[in-house]
C-alpha cells in the first residue's frame, strides 16, 4: 500500500491508523480496532511518586524540537511497528503542521517523549519512549495538560496498554469511540500554542481534573 500524508490525514478521520509488522517489511496495512484506548483528559492518573518527580524538576520540556529524533526513539526496540515508509511520511505530516512532538530532555539529551497526529480538536498518540526512569510518565503528563489547555477534545491511544491503564487510560467500543471522534473533528484546537506549563501548575491542574 502506498501512504501519502492526505492519505493518512483521510485514515485517522474515519478511525483507522497504519501499522507494518516491523521495522524491515515494507508492507503497511490499516487497523480499526474493536475496542479503542483513548485517554480522557481529566482522568490522568498523577501517583504520588510521579507528583513528587515532577516536583524535583531536572528535566525540560520541549514542542516539536526534535520530532524526528522522538520518532526515532520510539522505534528503537527490538519489536517497532515504525518502517522507513511510514517514518518517512509521519515526517511529512509533522512539515504540514499535522503531527507534533512533545520531548523531555534531562542532562542536555533526549530522554524520553512522545508523537502523535492531529485533527480539528482530536490528537492520536502514536508512540512513546523512554530512556531515563519516569521519562515517559512525565511526557505523558505534561500531554494530557497540554492538550487541556490547548482545546483538544480527544486523546486517542488506539489501544490500551496496561502501562497505560495505570495512568488512567480506558477502553471504549468503536461506535462511541466514532461518536467522540466526529465530535472532536467539528472543534478546533491549537496544539503549538504557547502556554505556561511548570511543574506546580501541571500537578495542581491535573490532580483538580482527576
Amino acid at each position: 500500500m502506498s501512504l501519502s500524508p492526505d492519505l493518512l490525514l483521510h485514515g485517522y478521520s474515519i478511525g483507522i491508523f497504519p501499522m507494518a509488522e516491523h521495522r524491515d517489511d515494507p508492507e503497511i496495512f490499516w487497523v480499526d480496532p474493536r475496542r479503542r484506548g483513548v485517554f480522557p483528559l481529566d482522568g490522568f492518573h498523577l501517583s504520588r511518586s510521579l507528583a513528587r518527580r515532577i516536583r524535583r524538576g531536572g528535566f525540560e520540556v520541549t514542542i516539536d524540537r526534535d520530532f524526528s529524533g522522538v520518532v526515532d526513539g520510539c522505534a528503537d526496540r527490538i519489536d517497532t511497528w515504525i518502517n522507513d515508509e511510514i517514518r518517512r511520511q509521519y515526517l511529512s505530516l509533522h512539515q504540514r503542521g499535522n503531527a507534533h512532538s512533545l520531548e523531555i530532555w534531562m542532562d542536555g539529551a533526549l530522554a524520553g517523549g512522545v508523537y502523535g497526529v492531529v485533527l480539528g480538536a482530536a490528537f492520536f498518540g502514536e508512540s512513546m519512549f523512554s530512556r531515563r526512569t519516569d521519562a515517559s510518565k512525565i511526557a505523558l503528563a505534561y500531554l494530557v495538560d497540554r492538550l487541556r489547555l490547548t482545546g483538544f477534545q480527544l486523546f486517542d491511544t488506539q489501544f490500551l496498554t496496561p502501562h497505560l491503564e495505570s495512568l488512567g487510560a480506558v477502553e471504549i467500543s468503536r461506535a462511541e469511540y466514532h461518536r467522540r471522534l466526529d465530535a472532536a473533528l467539528a472543534q478546533d484546537a491549537e496544539f503549538g500554542r504557547a502556554v505556561a506549563q511548570t511543574p506546580q501548575g501541571v500537578i495542581q491542574r491535573i490532580t483538580q481534573t482527576s
